[in-house]
């Protein structure tokens, strides 16, 4: 059985000497952070199988919280302190895996350890199996056209091998979406994707970007330097537009990809490299090829199994689901929200969409400028949109029709009991109370009764809140309520 690898974030120092001591005479390995500093360890989460949080620290439900959506699928167990009397709130303690008082005992530890060894064991199935890698490129590719289908399947099938991917289409149509989404499919999703564009750098550059150089090489090379090639070792390499990659260099990528080996601009040793190529394009390679201005050889070598990305304006029927995921990414990333009646997603259905999916991204993110949480009908729509006629089947709603892929009807089962109603409002305490983890218990609260009220159909009660469903389902994820 594996020895578990222990994070222990913490700002009690004299416990974590103590469970370091403990950890480690029970052969488990253990880095501790602080509530300040745990960040940095959750880009190395694959090392880890548990993370032990401890009680008292600043801001408690929201850093909880935070670490269990950062965790993912990694157990997390929530250390409270016997003596202390400190109150855990039962939204904190739904949403860990474990509680575990401390001081503790070694029959109670010992069960818990016992089961992280077993998931270190199993890592390599678990954490990077198959289903994972299959589920991430259907999340990553929006939509239910059969186009979108299509790629998914071809996706699925090569994702496995070390083919080399020739991805096709028009600028805009999310070509390094899908060659993230291959990478994420493959079995070398845990090491770098490295992207590159062959036509925003200069063709003299081209060499010692891709190749990497050595100090001297060239006047201003003051230092040796990995290429790409070298960054993406063990990973994938991203080649965006390719078809505006000088002649000169065709050649010398010709040559990595026969042979596996390359030589950093100034010198002459050999490197070896294990990188899985995927090249992209919006130009028509054969018509290049005709031109003289893209060798043939390389295309072959290049277009071992290609997948076409199909212009926005043919799968029209995905729009919605693209608009809800814009949407969705904004209020993430707090830079607004904004909402569509029916009539005007009607309306962006019939646009011919030159900019594609990018120029769909620049809409949305205008709208939620101009119009901040609020509801964009046709006339709120830019002047280029003005000339389409709204289809008469169009029900004519003041809220945009829920257009994610699950049916309106979905029952979700939420963690914590939904029985009588919320005691969560009260009076101010005189030691005063932390505002922004009260506000989330009492949110949590009102979506428990919501759906409560609603029988768990998610639809009925993001209508209850006056809110999207899509963001309904996004707060049940931030705060691990769904089961």
């Amino acid at each position: 059985m594996a020895l578990p690898r222990i994070l222990l974030i913490d700002d009690n120092k004299t416990r974590i000497q103590q469970l370091e001591a403990v950890f480690q005479f029970m052969g488990c390995k253990t880095e501790a952070a602080g509530s300040m500093d745990y960040g940095p360890c959750f880009s190395r989460t694959e090392q880890f199988n548990g993370i032990f949080v401890g009680d008292g620290i600043d801001k408690q439900a929201t850093v909880v919280s935070n670490i269990v959506e950062l965790a993912n699928t990694i157990p997390v167990i929530l250390l409270v302190s016997k003596d202390t009397g400190l109150q855990v709130s039962t939204v904190i303690t739904n949403s860990v895996s474990q509680v575990l008082e401390w001081p503790t005992t070694y029959p109670l530890l010992k069960p818990i350890l016992d089961k992280l060894s077993a998931s270190a064991s199993l890592v390599t199935f678990t954490v990077r199996g198959e289903s994972d890698r299959r589920s991430s490129s259907a999340d990553r590719l929006k939509g239910k056209s059969q186009a979108i289908a299509g790629i998914r399947k071809l996706i699925d099938q090569v994702a496995e091998s070390d083919a080399t991917v020739l991805i096709l289409g028009e600028s805009g149509t999310g070509k390094e979406v899908v060659a993230r989404a291959l990478h994420d499919a493959s079995f070398r999703r845990d090491k770098p994707f490295v992207p590159i564009n062959c036509g925003a750098i200069p063709g003299e550059l081209l060499e010692s970007e891709l190749f990497g150089h050595e100090k001297g090489a060239f006047t201003g090379a003051l230092s040796a330097r990995q290429g790409r090639f070298e960054m993406a070792e063990g990973g994938t390499l991203f080649l965006d537009e390719i078809g505006d990659m000088p002649l000169a260099m065709q050649v010398k990528l010709l040559r990595v990809l026969q042979e596996r080996t390359f030589e950093r601009v100034g010198s002459n040793k050999t490197i070896h490299c294990d990188v899985r190529v995927i090249a992209a394009t919006h130009r028509s390679l054969e018509n290049e090829i005709k031109e003289n201005r893209f060798r043939e050889d390389l295309f072959y070598r290049l277009n071992v199994f290609p997948i076409e990305i199909p212009a926005l304006k043919d799968r029209s029927e995905d729009i919605p689901l693209l608009v809800n995921d814009l949407i969705a990414r904004m209020e993430a990333s707090n830079r607004g929200s904004v909402r569509l009646t029916n009539a005007a997603l009607a309306v962006l259905r019939q646009h011919e969409w030159p900019g594609n999916v990018r120029e769909l991204a620049n809409l949305i993110e205008r709208l939620a400028i101009i119009n901040p949480k609020g509801l964009v009908d046709v006339a709120d729509l830019p002047e280029r949109f003005q000339h389409y006629a709204v289809p008469e089947d169009v029900a004519d709603e003041a809220e945009a029709v829920d257009t994610d892929e699950e049916e309106h009807g979905e029952r979700m089962e939420v963690l914590g009991a939904f029985e009588g109603t919320s005691n969560a409002l009260a009076q101010l305490p005189e030691q005063g109370i932390d505002l922004k983890e009260y506000l989330n218990v009492l949110e949590i609260d009102l979506i428990r009764q919501a759906l409560n009220e609603c029988s768990g159909v998610v639809a009925h009660a993001a209508k209850r809140l006056n809110m999207r469903r899509t963001t309904l389902v996004e707060k049940l994820r931030k705060y691990d309520l769904q089961r």
